[in-house]
């Protein structure tokens, strides 16, 4: 049975764009809609352009009532039956209320090789560390901020007199490579971490 995959998205989706071109031919999912709470959002776009069903769903109308925007949400993903969710740069921080019920069947790419760097700037955070070496982490998402089972993981070194900038950009191809490979595996039931 195909996996039917929603993504999250709030800016351009270049990791949006990665799980779409990959979930071809024999992978076991397919995306049946891009969600945004940005309609402005580049992965919204193009998404439109290739004919996948979109959902946008602005938070600034709850305010700080999150709850009520997760029922939106909700609301939205609903009328696309999704078995998978993938967030791929949604920068809204979801509550238990809306994780739970998704628990083992949400995916979150974070910038860093968790369990450090939890949160934002985590690439200003390792260069400043002294750390040698960085990456990304794809992992199952629980209601605690960047925690959850770690599913995959890439490195990248972090080179003399390294900027943050030059270092997310190298860590953003791994990205690109790791996310890809980690859904395959997962919507074939593989949940075996896969390290690149």
């Amino acid at each position: 049975m195909t996996q039917r995959v929603a993504i999250f998205v709030s800016g351009g989706g270049s990791n949006m764009r990665a799980l779409v071109e990959d979930m071809t031919g024999d992978h076991a999912a397919r995306p049946v809609v891009i969600v945004s709470n940005n309609e402005n959002s580049g992965g919204i776009a193009w998404a439109k352009g290739q004919g996948i069903a979109t959902e946008v769903v602005d938070h600034r109308p709850y305010g700080e009532d999150r709850a009520a925007f997760e029922h939106a949400l909700d609301a939205a993903l609903a009328k696309h039956a999704p078995d998978i969710i993938c967030l791929a740069g949604f920068m809204r921080v979801l509550t238990a209320g809306f994780v739970s019920p998704w628990q083992g069947r949400m995916l979150n790419i974070h910038p860093s090789l968790l369990p450090k760097y939890r949160g934002l700037h985590t690439h200003r955070r390792a260069i400043e560390a002294g750390d040698t070496s960085h990456g990304c982490t794809v992992h199952l998402v629980t209601p605690e901020l960047d925690d959850g089972p770690v599913l995959g993981q890439a490195t990248v070194p972090i080179l003399p007199d390294d900027a943050p900038d030059a270092l997310a950009a190298r860590v953003l191809e791994q990205e690109h490579r790791l996310y890809p490979a980690v859904l395959r595996r997962f919507a074939s039931g593989n949940t075996t971490r896969l390290d690149l």
